[in-house]
């Protein structure tokens, strides 16, 4: 069995945040969030976070089914950490040590220590050009692992070395814990170094395998807003990098951005500027222009989103227009064909095929049939100031420029309302609502002067 240890109780004061460092997010989620992520992956059964730092908080952030918390009231090192959670795993399981603030770390990766760790002691290590801040791996003559020292620790030649620890290890349980339970403080920090198991496995006659990745974005932990924003664009170069590999038009792999997961169809297209949030779906042939921001929303085949578009929880069928400078709100669902324009919000309604909203108008609790027009200006007025109530438009209907139709409201089929009407009450089918003063031409009326000086 397969349990994973995050280690996670860091204060992480150079990040200048009242919030946990491991809590500020990378691809629009908590690093922890990720970690756990990846742990499933691996087909972790059990999982144990240990926190200290907002305790509170992070716990709260990873509360799952499968999540035990553990508390570090001291921060007394990386290896008394990972002591306040390993007795409680199984003596014979192989137990994976992460950490909350390495959030890129891919399953594929750690998948080759954990079958090491079968038979084994494993660390996880990586060559970087400069390795400064890092412990480096020491190895012998025959080049098996010999130890690791700590950047504070080391002597000149060892700190040449360029094979460095990432701090990931994995061992069995029972040997875990007995060897952490022997780590001592005895070194420049004071504190107690999860590395130094490795040591003691080799004093008890064991082998300590060392898997090597040359994958450096995805060893980096995260100390500071500068390394924060570094991995947040390796993380979106890979997604952007996936997203070209399966075939989809990425214009600017710089500029988009995904914070949540995005699935696409054949020929899609993504302009410059592209930010998509939580659960994102668009078909084949969906072209999305500059600027636009995508959240929880399904965008149908061969519809066009044009720039600064904003979608949140709607549904857009095919071949439809929207935008430029368009919202669509919770609960907007476009049929076939249906355009809304530059300008337009909608919330909470439903668009028959082929209706349209080209420009400057608020649709909110409605149904719009199919085929139905609604002019420029026009809003439904759905909230009274307790309530909210719905405009019901059938097929076909025609509302002229800068109507106001007051909710509860309905037009029947083939309806028309003409510009500049106020219509309160039930239009039927085919009649002509029109609902505004009579105009008056005066003569010889003054016009309004300023004051002479």
């Amino acid at each position: 069995m397969l349990e994973v240890i995050v280690l996670a109780a860091g204060r992480g004061s150079r990040m200048k945040s009242e919030l946990p460092k491991v809590l500020h997010p990378i691809g629009g989620q908590p690093m922890v969030a990720s970690v756990l992520d990846t742990a499933r992956q691996l087909g972790a059964e059990r999982l144990h976070v240990v926190v200290g730092h907002g305790a509170s908080q992070v716990s709260d952030a990873v509360a799952a089914p499968d999540v035990e918390i553990y508390v570090q009231a001291e921060q007394l090192g990386t290896g008394h950490a990972a002591l306040q959670a390993a007795p409680s795993c199984h003596a014979d399981s192989t137990v994976l040590i992460l950490f909350g603030d390495v959030p890129l770390l891919s399953a594929g990766v750690l998948a080759d220590v954990v079958s090491a760790a079968e038979t084994q002691p494993t660390l996880l290590a990586a060559t970087l050009e400069d390795p400064t801040g890092y412990g480096r791996v020491i190895r012998g003559a025959d080049g098996s692992f010999a130890r690791v020292v700590e950047q504070k620790d080391g002597l000149p030649h060892e700190l040449e070395v360029t094979e460095v620890n990432t701090g990931v290890l994995a061992a069995r349980g029972s040997e875990l814990v007995a060897w952490l339970g022997q780590v001592t403080n005895d070194n420049a920090q004071g504190e107690f170094y999860l590395p130094d198991v490795l040591s003691l496995a080799l004093r008890d006659g064991k082998k300590v395998s060392v898997v090597v990745t040359d994958k450096s974005n995805e060893i980096s932990g995260v100390n500071d807003r500068v390394q924060l924003e570094a991995l947040e664009r390796a993380h979106q170069r890979q997604k952007a990098d996936e997203l070209m590999a399966a075939g989809v038009h990425v214009m600017d792999a710089s500029r988009l951005d995904i914070r949540g997961s995005l699935a696409c169809g054949t020929d899609v297209v993504l302009d410059a500027n592209v930010l998509i949030e939580g659960d994102v779906r668009l078909g084949n042939q969906v072209v999305i222009e500059a600027n636009c921001v995508l959240k929880d929303c399904a965008i149908g085949d061969g519809t066009v989103v044009r720039a600064f578009t904003h979608i949140e929880g709607a549904t857009v069928a095919a071949h439809c227009q929207v935008g430029p400078y368009a919202r669509l709100r919770p609960g907007a669902d476009l049929g076939d064909g249906a355009k809304v324009g530059n300008f337009v919000e909608v919330k909470n309604s439903v668009f028959g095929a082929g209706a349209k909203a080209n420009h400057l108008a608020y649709v909110g609790d409605a149904t719009v049939g199919a085929g139905s027009n609604i002019g420029a200006g026009t809003i439904t007025c759905n909230y009274d100031g307790a309530n909210k109530h719905r405009t019901e438009l059938g097929d076909n209907v025609f509302v002229g420029s800068n109507s106001t139709l007051v909710a509860p409201l309905t037009v029947e089929n083939d309806g028309f309302v003409a510009a500049g009407s106020t219509v309160t009450s039930k239009v039927g089918e085919s009649q002509l609502a029109v609902g505004r003063a009579k105009q008056r031409n005066i003569d010889g009326w003054k016009r309004p002067e300023k004051p002479k000086q």
